[in-house]
């Protein structure tokens, strides 16, 4: 547990988890009640008004059965039901009669003041309402409500638009009650009473009765549609399908929790009014029930984290006097184990005089720091020149074997007097002497090494003649990445010496390409291949052999040891090597180097 080994880090854990479990603890506590003592009133709250709002319902529906009751017994609606019924009657008389029920349903609307408006259908198309209203008009056998109640047998219609009350540019909707007169059978009725109220003044009082912030309370019919004008309705379908469960239970009211699609909880209120099945449903998200709830809440959290800030202030401010020495001298430790000496030093205090066993050990420290840092730096630099020593003996130990068989060849062209190859080849061994002297270079960018290769290509070509065939490939090559000079030319002086060994055709192959993170040079001949565990030997060399082992031997295979020795001192473990052997195929030797451009820096040291 690296973050309490700090005083300091257990000073501000130790105030922040005091904090976090107080005013954690506290919050939970606080909103926890809150939230359980106002949803107990919300729900006796809203219960309390839809029974208030149930009385209204009553009341407004109970007068509108006691006016249907009042026309539908009268002797002046019979009368004129019988006039219009007998086809002996003259058509003033039906007129007459027509009138007087008008005036009738005048005064009977007048004595009841929730009443908008009555109208009687007559289904050979007659429609006889208050003020003297007498319309011969057949459209309303088309309409929703009529077809609805014939068919259906509804009673109720919900909000909507009467034509026969359309005063004005902005006609206002009713809610209707419909009822046979003669007959209780609606299907069989010749004449239909339209009693309707305002929906207005039944939506009125049911919309200041609120919910939280944007709560609603819906007024439902028998069949779970709104009979007013509420569409916000459909936009919860959660509710829609609570209505239908709560509609089948016994209970009259009651209160139920349930969650939407998205996983948000909601709050349902219902109460079912006796007399025509109605449902009052109340609909309201916790989210908006407890919304000032929530607001405290965030306060809460809020002056929370400004007492936790002012605990990491203190907490600081206690550690600056006590830790914050021990801190650095720790940090600085930390400096040290990675090897960063100097930053170290810029962590502990300069000497100054010694006042507490915490600046003692800072001083003590700092000199200890000091001393292994030359030390350091001495054995370093000792080892950064005896790495070049060998780096640059390593190379020079390349130069005699293809600059003797090229004197040799170039003896052997003179002989024969052959100018124009003796040129060739001397020209080449003239580029390529003098790029070996370039010591002081370490890498190269490909494209040199490259071209030294085509030099010594050009002298073996004239050398073996139509007896090689060396080709190089390097169409993909990336030719401004830097690598170790010299390390194809001992690869394939040795492919083309062991390709000739059996027989009298040589066939090589060098190919450089890049593939992904790594630069892959390879050499393939059609020799004899390697011995087995000579192969082996050379693998595990390539990875454990040190220079100077390498210097003083006198085996065979110099060319290619070097190569691997050369790319392990400077490389370390970043090189890969692939050897591939066999009698039949020969042998395939591949390099893999990490891909490095100029100025880039590939460290020499430590690569293991």
């Amino acid at each position: 547990m690296a973050i309490f080994y700090s005083l300091k880090n257990r000073l501000i854990a130790f105030f922040v988890v005091l904090l976090v479990l107080s005013f954690g603890t506290m919050s939970l506590l606080l909103f926890n009640q809150a939230r359980s003592i106002i949803r107990s009133y919300i729900e006796t709250s809203a219960l309390e008004k839809m029974d208030e709002y149930g009385s209204f319902i009553h009341m407004a529906l109970q007068q509108s059965y006691d006016l249907s009751s009042l026309v539908y017994n009268s002797d002046i609606t019979q009368k004129w039901d019988a006039i219009l019924t007998q086809p002996a009657s003259t058509e003033g008389q039906r007129m007459l009669a027509s009138i007087n029920m008008s005036k009738f349903l005048t005064q009977t609307t007048n004595n009841y003041s929730i009443v908008s408006s009555v109208n009687i259908y007559r289904k050979e198309g007659l429609r006889v309402g208050a003020e003297n209203q007498v319309v011969a008009d057949s459209s309303f056998r088309q309409e929703a409500w009529y077809r609805n109640f014939i068919e259906h047998s509804n009673h109720w219609v919900p909000a909507h638009t009467d034509e026969a009350e359309i005063k004005g540019a902005k006609p206002y909707e009713v809610v209707s009650l419909l009822l046979p007169i003669g007959i209780f059978e609606p299907s069989l009725a010749r004449n239909v009473m339209k009693v309707n109220i305002k929906a207005d003044f039944l939506l009125e009082p049911l919309n200041r009765i609120h919910l939280g912030e944007s709560g609603t309370i819906f007024l439902l019919n028998e069949q779970g549609s709104p009979i007013l004008s509420q569409q916000e309705y459909s936009t919860h379908p959660e509710a829609a399908k609570e209505v239908e469960r709560v509609r089948a239970a016994r209970d009259e009211q009651g209160v139920v929790y349930l969650k939407d699609k998205q996983g948000a909880s909601h709050i349902l209120v219902y109460k079912k009014l006796a007399i025509t099945n109605w449902l009052l449903v109340g609909f309201v998200s916790e989210q908006d029930l407890y919304a000032n709830l929530f607001k405290l809440r965030n306060s809460i959290i809020v002056f929370a984290s400004l007492m936790l800030a002012a605990a990491f202030a203190l907490a600081y401010w206690i550690s600056a006097g006590i830790t914050k020495p021990l801190s650095r001298l720790v940090s600085a430790m930390r400096h040290v184990q990675k090897g960063d000496f100097a930053q170290a030093e810029r962590l502990t205090l300069p000497e100054r005089r010694i006042q507490s066993e915490v600046d003692y050990a800072t001083v003590t420290f700092r000199n200890m720091v000091k001393q292994l840092s030359h030390l350091i730096r001495t054995e370093f630099e000792q080892k950064l020149l005896r790495q070049q020593a060998e780096y640059k003996a390593l190379l020079m130990q390349i130069n005699p074997h293809f600059l003797f068989n090229t004197l040799e060849l170039m003896s052997s062209l003179a002989i024969q007097q052959r100018t124009k190859e003796t040129v060739t080849v001397i020209e080449s061994l003239g580029k390529m002497l003098r790029f070996s002297l370039r010591i002081s270079e370490d890498l190269i960018p490909l494209r040199e090494e490259l071209k030294v290769v085509r030099y010594y290509m050009s002298i073996l070509e004239v050398r073996f003649g139509a007896g090689l065939d060396l080709r190089l490939d390097e169409e993909e090559a990336p030719y401004d990445l830097e690598i170790v000079k010299f390390l194809l030319q001992p690869l394939i002086e040795n492919a083309v010496k062991y390709s000739f060994i059996h027989q009298a055709k040589a066939k090589v192959r060098i190919t450089v390409r890049a593939d992904k993170d790594r630069l892959v040079l390879s050499v393939a001949d059609n020799g004899i291949g390697m011995d087995p565990e000579l192969l082996r030997e050379l693998k595990d060399q390539a990875m454990r052999q040190q220079p100077e082992q390498l210097l003083q031997s006198m085996t065979h295979q110099i060319g290619l040891r070097n190569v691997l020795a050369r790319c392990r001192l400077y490389y370390g473990g970043l090189f890969t090597l692939s050897i591939e052997s066999s009698k039949e195929a020969g042998a395939c030797i591949t390099l893999g180097l990490p891909l490095q451009r100029r100025n880039d820096h590939v460290p020499r040291i430590d690569h293991g």
